[in-house]
This record gives structure tokens, sequence and C-alpha cells, in this order.
């Protein structure tokens, strides 16, 4: 044992005992006056649109760093404690700072995740309020998301002029919880009154295409358009049905006109944060909100932001998506720990040797920062210390990077707060002021969909192909609704092995229409 970290309090002691600034105090660090901001509580605002708006107009000078990881494993990387303390350690040197996460969910909340606004003493605060309903932005894309539901049933028991076809519905129901017993359902028993029977089923909130939609708006004009493309059915001719078939997108804006403004909390340390949006990465997006993002670029010197799991996932998708909307980092942080690299290493299978375990899981930290530099980012390896690391296993990662020309070093950010990522902060300074940001997508948007999967499967997963084919693999892939492909497991350096279904477009599980 090399260090005193075991002798933390939890974190939700940590955070009652965190000594509170008055919200407008934070706000008045990043320009806003007390007017700027609609108070939900004491330690809680909302922006007002002047404010965003204001904010918007302004230049977005600052520098966006990205943190991701490594591949992460059931423990995770610290990826949320990475990106508040580091935002946090940017204020310990002098600089405006902005924190930008996503709201958790409940599911998570409640399972064996856990809560997401980080830990230690590099949490946002309040962490309760934060961790359960919040503002109640994501009760508004359950309603929201609930209300098309609603009305895609309602039209089929009102005559179905859009010939819905009942058996390519691709838009679920949702709720804010896991909820196994509601993934598969029947909706409309109880005779023509409950309207004509179908298969249905439900999607937790987070999944919803509404929520990455809310991420990716501007304003409420903005989104209403955005809603209204959406698909959500295809009639029996195979046509696909949207939202604005259905006449219902300004309804759905209007429910969700307060989600769409950032919410402005702080750190432990009293350090600016927007916990704003909460879109999942497996199946989204997996980051927070463009106006978070776009506002602390306009207000602060540095934004910390987040993408979801490793930098194949999350951070692929910043980049080919979020990033098409006008926020392009200056520079990425991998988060990588020991645990990970020896669990990559292959340590639950022969524990003999961890440090043989931790040399042969670097090639997965390699590979994560081969894909960043392959998109022409900027990359700072973030080495995340638990209380069981030992000084060889560290100085062994810190010498692996060293001999691969890849600037790290260690973080104690969950143990000694915004101090313990000053040397993390020094070396994404120097990478962001070295220019070396050159932004490099991995799909032009006007590929073909088979190309623009073969470039993700090729240079981000490291696959030597992939291969389509026309025939369903199993009698259950034939009911799959018109567009989806699915891949088998995409192992480095081996084929993906996709198959596509003829005609049919997106999951019905999470509604997604392209």
């Amino acid at each position: 044992m090399d260090s005193d970290q075991d002798a933390i309090p939890a974190d939700i002691d940590i955070a009652r005992n965190a000594d509170r600034r008055s919200i407008e105090s934070v706000g008045s660090d990043l320009g806003l006056d007390a007017a700027d901001l609609e108070r939900r509580g004491n330690e809680v605002a909302k922006l007002t649109w002047d404010a965003i708006h204001g904010a918007m107009d302004e230049p977005a000078d600052g520098n966006l760093v990205l943190v991701t990881a490594m591949t992460p494993t059931r423990r995770g990387a610290g990826k949320t404690v990475t990106t508040v303390g580091l935002g946090q350690a940017f204020n310990q040197l002098g600089e405006t700072s902005v924190v930008a996460v996503r709201e958790p969910s409940l599911g998570p909340v409640f399972g064996i995740k856990g809560g997401a606004a980080g830990g230690g003493y590099s949490q946002v605060l309040p962490m309760e309020e934060i961790n359960l309903h919040f503002t109640g932005d994501i009760h508004a894309v359950t309603s929201a998301h609930n209300l098309i539901s609603a009305m895609v049933d309602a039209h089929r028991h009102h005559g179905n002029e859009l010939g819905i076809d009942p058996d390519r519905v691709v838009w679920p129901r949702v709720l804010d919880m896991n909820d196994r017993a509601l993934r598969e359902t029947v909706a409309g028993l109880g005779g023509t009154a409950s309207g004509p029977p179908r298969e249905d089923g439900f999607s937790i909130t987070a999944a919803s295409e509404l929520m990455a939609v809310l991420c990716l708006a501007t304003d409420v004009s903005d989104l209403r358009e955005r809603v209204s493309r959406i698909i959500v059915a295809y009639d029996t001719e195979g046509d696909p049905v949207t939202v604005a078939d259905l006449d219902v997108a300004g309804s759905v804006a209007a429910l969700l006109k307060d989600a769409l403004r950032p919410n402005l909390v702080q750190t432990i340390e009293g350090t600016p944060a927007f916990v704003h949006g909460g879109p999942f990465a497996n199946i989204a997006t997996g980051t927070n909100s463009i106006l978070a993002d776009k506002i602390g670029l306009g207000l602060g010197d540095y934004v910390v932001t987040e993408a979801g799991f490793g930098a194949d996932l999350g951070a692929e998708k910043f980049v080919d998506v979020v990033s098409r909307e006008g926020v392009e980092p200056d520079a990425t942080v991998v988060v990588a720990t020991v645990d990970a690299l020896q669990k990559h290493g292959g340590i639950e299978q022969d524990e003999s040797d961890p440090m043989a375990a931790l040399r042969d899981g670097f090639a997965n930290l390699d590979h994560h920062v081969s894909v960043l530099r392959s998109m022409g980012l900027p990359v700072v390896v973030a080495i995340n210390r638990f209380p069981d690391d030992t000084d060889a296993e560290i100085q062994a990662v810190l010498d692996h990077c060293a001999e691969e020309q890849i600037p790290a070093a260690v973080s104690t950010l969950h143990a000694d707060g915004g101090e313990g990522g000053t040397d993390v902060a020094r070396l994404v300074t120097e990478a962001v002021e070295s220019g070396g940001s050159d932004l490099q997508r991995v799909y032009d948007l006007d590929a073909s969909l088979p190309e623009k999967i073969r470039a993700v499967a090729t240079q981000v997963y490291g696959a030597d192909d992939v291969e389509f084919t026309s025939a369903p693999a199993t009698t259950s892939s034939a009911s799959r609704p018109r567009g989806s492909t699915t891949c088998r497991s995409a192992s480095p350096r081996r084929p993906v092995r996709c198959r596509t279904i003829p005609g049919r477009s997106a999951s019905r599980r999470t509604g997604r229409s392209r």
C-alpha cells in the first residue's frame, strides 16, 4: 500500500460536509448576473434564454478538453472524477474553467453502477439532488417521449389514416428505471375502447432518441425541427412515419423547452459546472448538451467534458457526430487504471504475475491513444491512481507511456481534489498551446451507410474488413424493423461480420431513425 487514499470518507459524507457557494457567486465566475439565473433552490439554477443567447453570441475562445478512457471494466475508469477534478485543477492553475457532464439516469443510480456525479473530492454538488430528480429534465424527456407513443396508438385507434403497420412501430415507451419485466409488453388490451392491441416495450429514458436530439439542439425552433424528423413507425407500404406526420412536434418541443436550458451547479471546490442531458453512449452520443459546451466555450478558458465508454465509442461519436455541431476538441485525456490494464492483460485467467498482466494490457491503452491520434487530436494519459495500486505498477505505466512518447501523469483527483490533477492539467495546457489539434473525422457525411460502418470498424476497432450479407441470420432477426444492421464481435484485427436485412432500418429497442 503506497497511498493514504483508504482514509477518504464516503462520497456522500464529503458532499454533505462541503462548503457551498451561492449559485449567484458561482455564476459570477463566468460573468453571469443573478438575472441570468433561474434558481432551483440555493445551489442549482437554469440559465435564462437571455443568458443563453448572450453567451452564444460571445466568441467561443475557450479550449475544449474531451475526457475519455481505455476500454472500461466493471470497476470503472473514473472518467467523471477526472472530468470534474480536471476542471478544478485548471482553476488551481489560475484558469477560468467550466465542467460539463451528463445528468445521471435513475436506472444506473439504483443499479450496479450507482451515481454519476463524480466521487471523493472531485464531485459535482448537490450530489444527492443531481443523482435523483434534479431539475426534472429527464422526467420531461420521459413525458415527451411517451406523448409520441400515445399519439401513435391513438392514431391507429382513430382510423389509422397513415396506415401505420403495428408490426413496424419502432418507438417504444420509456421510463427512467431498470425494469426488465417491461422490456417486451403488449399494449391495447381491454377491448376496442383501449385501442387495437400490438406488441410494445419500454426502454430507459436515457436511450430515447429525444434525449440525443435534446442534447444536439441549440434553441426551441431547432429542437422542434429535429424532433419532427424522427421516424416512429413504417406504414403498410414500408414508408416511414415521422413525428411531423403525427402533428405532435410542437407539443413535444413545448414539453422540452425548459429541459433544453442548461443547469448550472458547482464542484466540491466551487468550480462552475453544467450538468445537462444524458444520452447513453452505446446507442447515442454519450455526452452532455451542445448548449452547455458552447456556452462554456464562450464564458471560460477551458471546458472539460467527457464521452461515455472508451475512445473507440464515446470519443468517436463525439468526433463524428457532436463536433460537427461546432464543438471540436482541442485536446483529449485518456483515463487509464492499473486495474483495467491488468484485466485486459489477462489477470483474471492467471493471477500469478500481476506485473506481466499489466504490461500485456498496454496494448489496449495504446489502441485508444492511436484512435485519438488518428483523428488528429493531442492525447494526454491520466493514470487514475486507486488505493491498492503500488508504486511499481504506477511507474511501469509511466515508463511505458514515456517509451511510446505519450504525455502522461498520475492523477489523485479522487483523494486530493484539483490539487491531485495539476500535473495532468499542465500537460493538457501544453498540448492545447502546441496547436497540434487537426481534427480528422472517421467518415464523411455524404458517405453511404456501408462505407461509414466499414470506416468505423476498420479505422477505430481494428477490423480487417466488414462482411455484409443480405439474408437474415436467424428467424428472430427477420422480425427486426426496417434498416437495421447487426454486427458480430469486432475483435481487433479480425473481420467484423455484419448482416443487413433488406429494406430495414433502425433498432426497435431504441427507436433510432438512422
